[in-house]
Order: C-alpha cells, then structure tokens, then sequence
C-alpha cells in the first residue's frame, strides 16, 4: 500500500524511467519522420500546450501584489541568468581536461542558462513557510525573462550561433511560447472563478506533455547508431550535479543572511530554492528548438533532467533543516523586543 502511494507520488520520475526504456526498446516510432510525427506534434503543438498552459495557471494578481520587492528580484535574477552561467562557465574549463563525455559538460552549461522552474521552487518556499509571494513572481518573471535571456545564454556560451539560425530560433520561440503564454493569461481573466473553483491539474497536463517531448527525444537518441554513453560520464556528472546545487544553495544562503543584505528570513527561503533551481518544463523545449536536429540533443538533455528531481529531492530532505532555521531567526527579534520592554 505504501509503495502504491510513493508510486503515485513520484509518477513523473517513473514516467521518465518509462519513457527513455520505451525509447530503448523502439525508437522508430518517435522519431522525425516517424508514426508520432515529433517535428509537428512536439515542436509545435506540445511545446505551445505548455505555455498556454503555464499562462492559465500564473496567478496575474500575485505577480503584481510582488512587484515591490525590486532588491530581492533582482538578486535572484541576476544570480540566475546571470552568476550561475558564468560560475559554471568557469568550472567547465576544469573539467574539460577531465575524460567526462563532452556532450553531457555542453548538457551542465545548459542547465546554467536556464531559467528558474514555475513550480518546484514555489512549492518547497510554500512548505518552509518562506516568501510565497516572491518565489512565485520570480518563477514567473525569470520564465519570461528567460524565453528571451536563455537562446542568448547557450549561444553565447555553447558558440553554436554559427549553426543555429538565430531569427527562426526566436520567431519559433515567439510562436510556440510567448503567443500561447499570452493567450493562456488573457484566457484566464474570462474563465479565473472557474479555474479558482475547478482547480485543474495543470502541473500534471504539462509534465504528461513534456513525457512525450523526452520520449521523443531519446528515441532520435537511441535511432542515431553513433551515440554511445559511457557509465563513468554518468555518474560523475550525478555528484557534480548535487556539488553545484549544495554549493550554490549555501553560497545564496551566505549573501541573503549578511547584515547589510535586508532580507528577512522568509526572504532568504525563497532565495535559496528560486536562484538554485532550474525549470525543466521550459528548459526541453528550448534545446528542442535551439539544438533542432542536433545529434547529440539527447546527451546535451541528460543534466536537465538529472537535475530536475536532483533539486526536487534535496529541496525537500533540506525543507525541516531550513524550516527550524526561520522559525528560530523569526523568534529573535520578537524576544528582543520584548527584553527591550522589559
């Protein structure tokens, strides 16, 4: 019974697990060109699905109610889009003289330009009791910034401008993110007490999709006879992975928590998860069009999603610890008042 409820629970991580095995076992049936028709079905109308998506479900009203905040977004858009890629940028010239597969290196510096995630780190700021508010203004804020910010950032840093048609990259964008998105947000003012009333599933429509878009992906993977994938690689950027993600935690943790930084603690929660998580809902589809028939797309892909239930996992073993640590720096000012009136 328990394991049915972790099941149920972790469905999208199994789902994941499924879909690069069904890839394995039968690639041809989604490739290009194949029985799914990926190049239409997933380029154009799963990629569209989920902003449209992401568009109905963004609470409009606590965007705007968090606006305020400037001095906490722009630290956390700064360290994201801009700090993080850099940062890993540097650690990659290390590890280049390193023998991990290059592809899955090119795969790290990916994960680096992407935009924070619109759910995961709102949910764990919820279950900490941090600023909700912010954490999902700046999920929201950073996803937009990042339709723009991000095809800049892998160009810049992977250099694959001289092979990617930059303004087809950016009309596609445009078309299959920010026209759906748009219409997901003007459709959510006629319908928002039905949606308020309803509460549809939108976190399971767009992780359902995003199966089918990495399904498809490694099927191209696993029909390419060329790619070959060594454990040792794997592994090694599987405690990378977890290194950055512990050391950037800290490292935001150490900035917001300065006397002169003017956070408050529930501030520094939504700090620590919106600066260090990463969206995969919106990372995949962006390689998917910027690295269009790319062999290699399917290693390049291999980090983001590794990373994606690696910060969902160590989010939540940290929630109790960083939970006590608000909780106690909330209670030292109230009992220093109250010293102060006695």
């Amino acid at each position: 019974m328990r394991l049915l409820e972790r099941m149920r629970k972790e469905w999208f991580m199994i789902g994941i697990v499924l879909a690069i095995a069904g890839a394995k076992l039968e690639p041809s049936i989604g490739v290009n060109g194949g029985p799914l028709k990926p190049e239409i079905t997933v380029s154009y109308i799963a990629v569209a699905t989920i902003f449209f998506n992401s568009g109905l479900s963004l609470k409009t009203e606590e965007l705007t109610s968090a606006l305020v905040h400037i001095k906490l977004h722009l630290f956390i858009q700064i360290f994201t889009l801009a700090f993080f890629p850099a940062a890993i940028w540097l650690f990659l010239q290390l590890l280049s003289i390193t023998p991990i597969n290059e592809w899955l290196l090119k795969g790290l510096q990916t994960v680096g330009c992407m935009p924070p995630p619109v759910s995961s780190a709102v949910i764990l700021t919820k279950a900490v009791g941090g600023n909700e508010a912010a954490a999902i203004f700046n999920s929201a804020f950073g996803s937009f910034l990042g339709i723009v910010v991000t095809p800049l950032l892998l160009l810049l840093f992977l250099g694959s401008s001289s092979s990617v048609p930059f303004t087809s990259i950016f009309s596609q964008l445009f078309m299959t993110v920010v026209v759906p998105l748009v219409i997901g947000q003007i459709v959510r003012r006629f319908i928002k007490d039905w949606l308020e009333r309803k509460k549809p599933p939108f976190g399971a429509i767009s992780s359902c999709v995003l199966l089918m878009i990495i399904y498809t992906t490694f099927c191209d993977t696993f029909s390419n006879p060329n790619i070959d994938l060594d454990k040792f690689s794997l592994v090694l950027i599987l405690f990378i992975i977890f290194s950055i993600q512990l050391s950037f935690m800290l490292l935001t943790f150490i900035f917001s928590t300065r006397n002169n930084s003017d956070f408050t603690p529930a501030d520094t929660v939504a700090i620590i998860f919106c600066s260090t998580h990463k969206s995969l809902t919106l990372g995949v589809p962006m390689l998917k069009i910027v690295f269009a028939g790319h062999e290699y797309l399917s290693l390049i892909s291999v980090p983001l999603l590794i990373y994606h239930p690696a910060q969902i996992l160590l989010g939540s073993v940290l929630v109790p610890t960083i939970k006590s640590w608000m909780v106690s720096r909330q209670k030292k000012p109230l009992q220093t008042r109250r010293s102060l009136a006695n």
